[in-house]
């Protein structure tokens, strides 16, 4: 089919992935290995917000999606910070710099439970901020014949961004549901949907939710 030269065009079900990113015990658990060496009240300083966002907002709403696409038949992926190695050796130099390292194996690697994937989902471990540089994600989504990528996760302004905007450039339409990520303060959020707007169709949960119902009849 051939689309006007537009991002805000309604997802194909048929050649659609809904991919969640980084939403694993790392970093959406409070006892997640990103905060083994803080204080409770350190945090709640820090990332009081992230975890109030994720829990009353984002979180539910990925759940929903993840339901609805399975509902329709839409692949469902997922992407986990996870080094290859035990002592994260072949991680990016931004990750050793910023200090992340989830050993290959560690239970931080693995998707929060109420997002648990599927025996046949796929799961992309990366070691780099755009799941696109570090992982052959790409590759198999168009063995998949995936054409419409709907991105969901944390961190709106971090690992989110990078992907939609490596999305973008590499021919994907991607929706961006607002309210089915998480950062770490309101402001930051809403500053990183401004500024990704013109790579994405942005939209909220509840209203690609009747997208996908009404195109698919589930």
């Amino acid at each position: 089919m051939t689309h006007p030269l537009s991002r805000d065009i309604e997802i194909e079900p048929k050649s659609a992935a809904l991919l969640f990113v980084d939403v694993q015990d790392y970093n959406c658990r409070w006892d997640g290995g990103e905060y083994a060496a803080l204080s409770d009240e350190e945090k709640q300083a820090r990332y009081g917000g992230f975890f109030r966002m994720l829990k009353e907002t984002a979180l539910p709403n990925m759940v929903l999606l993840q339901q609805a696409c399975r509902g329709a038949g839409i692949e469902v992926t997922y992407t986990v910070i996870e080094s290859q190695t035990a002592d994260g050796r072949d991680r990016s130099l931004d990750y050793k710099i910023s200090g992340f390292n989830v050993p290959k194996g560690s239970p931080d690697a693995r998707v929060v439970n109420e997002l648990a994937p599927g025996a046949d989902e796929i799961v992309f471990p990366k070691t780099s901020s755009s799941v696109f540089i570090s992982t052959n994600i790409d590759y198999v989504l168009r063995n998949l014949g995936v054409k419409y990528l709907i991105i969901a996760g944390c961190l709106t302004d971090q690992c989110v961004d990078s992907a939609v905007r490596d999305a973008c450039d590499l021919g994907y339409l991607v929706t961006v549901p607002t309210d089915a990520c998480a950062t770490l303060s309101t402001e930051r959020h809403e500053s990183s949907l401004r500024n990704n707007r013109g790579y994405c169709r942005q939209m909220t949960t509840r209203a690609l939710l009747d997208e996908i119902a009404r195109l698919t009849g589930v």
